[in-house]
């Protein structure tokens, strides 16, 4: 462990932000690393416990106090081996995963959690800045081919490792760019772009081949690739987006959050309004923005349309006010249901809770408002949880613009879901389990957010890890890759 007595004698500090009139005006990453020094001093709180249950909350097993030791004890390239080890893409999951892992720290039982997600982000990004990451491609090949279908992170993982197992990968990626919602559905102030082309271009060095403007299903029949592929990885995540099914939600100025945060991605990395807008500009400079849905993309929806100079922000959400602090003895060490605050939120935002949108209003066309009304959840006969609506409580939100954040159903259907014939599950999912990974089509596997359904960033990775493990398996008889 770092130091044994360093939990009792250093205060948990975490990485801070620009201020909110500053990092407004820009679309930069905004928070500011810790000093080296203080780094270490976090690192030294680590107890290396007995049971280290911050492996229980982290989906790709970091091995966490291990890499805090060797950041205390000044080493910090062999820290990066073992973060590494675990985890393709830590600058990734250093910027945008929740940190599950800091919820089932020991220390979080008195709310003063090791600060884990900023010592794996600064390992990482040390390690770029002293040169340390380099392409690691493979000594020998094998004369398999493999086919990746998505670039988000589960497809990135995936194709890293089967590359470095000596396999020919080439992943295909309907969008101009790589990265899935990496690249479109987070925006740059969260994760700046050019982290994601420089592990492509890590990756190209290993022997992995990226098509991107190429819709599979589209401009290339699953037919062709299982053909002349000997495997096939469906990676495509889960686009379908929940709709808002009230009337008026026809209205113009009603839109999901990822056409919004897909464009303004788009405009940052300098794509002209055109090829940003295929079904209309959007923006939210000026408007009385409402965003429904109280998740991550509802925030990200949030920061960018203060960004943008929105005259209003107003964040709803259907579940009621979570507690501002967990009961430790029943949640621990689960992921806590609690009120939790963006620094989107800190920018400038009304929330509400336990409402739903019973109406859009609107003329000529274009929304203007929103009826809303509030609700309780009370337990069913059957002891279900269900919502009532509280009579009396109707109102009115003014909108000119309402971002649609409710979360996703599962994978599109049209196209490659079809063309492929692979059995989905009852949620509408690809059905792959976690051991082979194997679809019901022989030679087709499926990970990350397409067999799953929406999920994080760091079990996207997991299970792009798990799946190149379960591929190399296939067309091998054995395999070396970690799980």
């Amino acid at each position: 462990m770092g130091k044994p007595t360093g939990f009792l004698e250093i205060e948990r500090r975490d990485r801070g932000y620009e201020k909110p009139e500053e990092r407004l005006k820009n679309w930069n990453e905004f928070v500011k690393p810790l000093p080296e020094n203080e780094l270490k001093d976090q690192a030294a709180r680590c107890m290396n416990c007995g049971i280290p249950f911050c492996h229980n909350g982290c989906p790709v097993n970091n091995m966490i106090p291990d890499w805090n030791h060797l950041v205390y004890s000044d080493d910090w390239k062999v820290a990066l081996d073992t973060l590494h080890s675990t985890n393709n893409f830590p600058e990734f999951t250093g910027r945008v995963c929740p940190a599950p892992c800091e919820a089932s720290c020991t220390l979080n039982i008195d709310d003063a959690p090791v600060t884990i997600k900023t010592i794996e982000c600064q390992i990482v990004d040390r390690g770029w800045e002293e040169g340390w990451i380099q392409p690691q491609p493979p000594k020998r090949r094998s004369g398999k081919r493999v086919a990746v279908v998505g670039s988000g992170p589960a497809g990135l993982a995936c194709a890293q490792q089967l590359a470095r197992a000596g396999h020919a990968v080439t992943v295909f990626e309907k969008n101009d760019r790589l990265g899935g919602l990496l690249r479109y559905g987070i925006p740059d102030f969260k994760m700046e772009k050019h982290l994601i082309n420089r592990r492509a271009q890590q990756m190209e060095a290993e022997g992995v081949e990226f098509r991107t403007s190429v819709e599979v299903g589209v401009m290339v029949s699953m037919d062709s690739l299982r053909e002349n592929y000997d495997a096939v990885v469906l990676a495509g995540g889960a686009e379908h987006p929940r709709p808002l099914e009230i009337p008026g939600s026809e209205l113009s100025g009603v839109r999901f959050a990822m056409e919004f945060l897909t464009q303004q991605n788009k405009r940052v990395a300098g794509d002209d309004e055109v090829r940003a807008a295929p079904r209309g500009s959007i923006t939210a400079t000026g408007k009385h923005v409402v965003v429904i849905g109280g998740g991550d993309t509802g925030s990200d929806c949030v920061g960018t349309s203060n960004r943008q100079g929105a005259a209003s922000v107003t964040q709803l959400e259907i579940m009621p006010r979570p507690p501002a602090k967990e009961n430790k003895t029943l949640t621990w060490p689960d992921w806590p249901l609690k009120l939790r605050t963006s620094s989107s939120h800190e920018e400038g935002c009304e929330r509400d809770w336990a409402v739903v949108t019973k109406r859009a209003i609107g003329s000529n066309g274009k929304i203007e408002a929103l009826e809303c009304v509030r609700i309780e959840w009370v337990k069913s006969d059957d002891g279900r949880m269900e919502m009532k609506e509280i009579p009396g409580s109707e109102f009115q939100l003014k909108a000119d613009l309402v971002l649609l954040a409710m979360g996703f159903l599962g994978p599109r259907k049209a196209g490659m879901i079809e063309q492929s014939g692979v059995g989905l599950d009852p949620r509408g999912n690809v059905a792959a389990n976690v051991v082979d990974y194997k679809s019901s089509v022989s030679g087709v596997f499926s990970c990350g957010d397409m067999r799953r359904g929406q999920s994080l960033v760091v079990w996207a990775i997991r299970e792009g890890r798990q799946c190149a493990h379960a591929v190399d398996k296939f067309l091998m008889g054995s395999s070396v890759l970690p799980r």
